[in-house]
């Protein structure tokens, strides 16, 4: 855990009607000193999108060498490496040779536009890479969602995802920029 870490407790209530998958997750997060509360909560938001039994949060924005999200195998393989904002080829090269599927969920509005115009002509050889785009004024949403001790609901149905935490309600729709083979 990173020293002067903001710790948040989520208790993260899933309904994936397209996954078929229906859990309650209780997370314990540091919040990096340098991550914002946008970034937390798309860690959050990535973690029920991508939700398993095995899949935990790592230390993340501390640690380099680390995805936000992974999911290993039972053996200890990378199945699922999730990371978030706007990684560079290289890291996204390495870290389809590390994992079974790489997925990116990049924010920041026309900064993320502006970077995968960049990059994705270099990432089309990757086959197990996945990037998903986060529109700007729907993550800004969501972090006004963010509490030290949180009950998060998200239904997502045919790729729409709703959140809510008690009377309030964030729709989020995410774009699918390259999809996995």
């Amino acid at each position: 855990m990173a020293p002067n870490a903001t710790i948040y407790k989520a208790e993260l209530s899933i309904s994936d009607m397209d996954r078929h998958y229906y859990e309650t997750h209780k997370l314990t997060i540091a919040k990096h000193p340098s991550e914002t509360e946008e970034r937390l909560m798309i860690r959050i938001f990535a973690f029920a999108l991508n939700a398993h039994e095995c899949l935990e949060m790592t230390k993340g924005i501390s640690t380099d060498d680390e995805p936000d999200i992974w999911q290993k195998s039972l053996s200890g393989e990378l199945d699922v490496w999730v990371a978030l904002g706007l990684p560079s080829e290289k890291v996204m090269r390495q870290s389809c040779g590390k994992a079974s599927k790489v997925i990116v969920y990049p924010y920041g509005g026309r900064a993320a536009e502006m970077w995968w115009d960049k990059v994705k002509n270099s990432t089309a050889r990757f086959d197990n890479l996945q990037v998903v785009g986060l529109p700007k004024t729907e993550t800004d949403a969501l972090a006004k969602l963010a509490s030290r001790a949180m009950k998060l609901q998200v239904n997502i149905q045919d790729g729409e995802v709703m959140v809510s935490v008690g009377d309030s309600i964030v729709y989020v729709n995410p774009a699918e920029w390259k999809g996995a083979a």
